[in-house]
């Protein structure tokens, strides 16, 4: 007879549960109720069979992946004048990292409403993002090939994460299923000429690596991303443990490029933190963007069923 699955664990006090979504919620800015999962109309543009709800459901691996894709981005010289120019990086880096969070989720899990009206608002400040580049050349946000750039290290970097520390043996069609689906947010924001297979996206970096440049500008926002305070003590070693992990997953040339050494003791500690802390973190977000959204897609394809909308009660069983 075939063996019996082990019965689950049973669950740590609520209190402590409590205290870890606390923590992730400073971080992160968000606020974790259902108030805006309520109003939402539809499952979006991808919906809850897409490679894209599994890839950037993860936290942990979205956090490595995010901080990772910062560190790439930042190479770029026209990626890195935006940043040097137009914000308060040192200062309000944390609220970066945030409103690309809510943005993610946003246009992830959001309605088609709510994912166009924050592609629409980035695209209003990106139109603002102009300037002059050390050397003279001009530079300007909303230029096609810099925002294909920034797209692609963003989502080869979170699908690395996913990757590591989430499902390795993720099969290679999901990747190109999942690259091919993020295209079209890039497209949404101005990009042109996306990659969208794994195989695209390595031909991609290759290419464009006799653009990027370490210098002292880039190591300047490297130092303030890494000296960003931890929204509290007991969250201070995940955040470098966290950092650790964005280095050790970027492409082995952008880690030479920034100087990043990590031996190998520490790197197979890195690695087992995660990997730990990435189940701590499902086991207390049981609430998280992607449970909520879809706990509302369930509810949708309910209200379709029974011919009711959005916004409406279903109309009650013939009697």
């Amino acid at each position: 007879m075939p063996s019996r699955p082990p019965p689950p664990l049973p669950l740590p006090p609520r209190p402590i549960r409590n205290a870890v979504v606390a923590q992730v919620r400073k971080l992160m800015g968000g606020t974790g109720d259902d108030t805006v999962e309520r109003n939402r109309a539809d499952t979006g543009l991808f919906g809850p069979d897409s490679a894209c709800w599994k890839v950037h459901g993860d936290l942990t691996g979205m956090m490595v992946g995010g901080v990772a894709a910062l560190f790439l981005q930042m190479l770029h010289p026209g990626a890195l004048a935006g940043v040097w120019d137009h914000s308060n990086f040192r200062r309000d880096m944390r609220g970066r990292l945030q409103r690309t969070a809510r943005f993610i989720a946003g246009t992830t899990y959001g309605d088609r409403a709510e994912a166009q009206g924050l592609i629409d608002r980035v695209r209003t400040i990106h139109s603002h993002v102009t300037g002059v580049l050390p050397d003279g050349a001009p530079y300007a946000a909303d230029d096609p090939e810099l925002l294909t750039f920034v797209h692609v290290a963003e989502v080869s970097s979170f699908l690395a994460g996913y990757l590591r520390y989430v499902d390795p043996a993720f099969p290679e069609a999901e990747q190109d299923r999942y690259y091919g689906e993020v295209a079209e947010i890039a497209r949404r924001l101005g990009a042109t000429d996306v990659p969208t297979t794994r195989a695209g996206i390595a031909a991609y970096l290759e290419a464009v690596r006799p653009q990027l440049r370490a210098d002292v500008r880039s190591q300047a926002v490297a130092a303030a991303l890494l000296s960003q305070p931890a929204p509290s003590a007991a969250a201070a070693p995940a955040m470098a443990l966290t950092f650790d992990a964005a280095k050790d997953l970027l492409p082995a040339w952008a880690a030479q490029m920034h100087g990043f050494r990590l031996s190998p003791a520490r790197r197979a500690t890195v690695r087992a933190g995660v990997r730990a802390l990435g189940g701590g973190m499902r086991w207390a977000l049981t609430n998280s963007a992607e449970a909520r959204a879809r706990r509302r897609a369930a509810e949708l394809a309910e209200l379709a069923a029974a011919g009711a909308t959005p916004g409406t009660t279903a109309p009650a069983p013939a009697t």
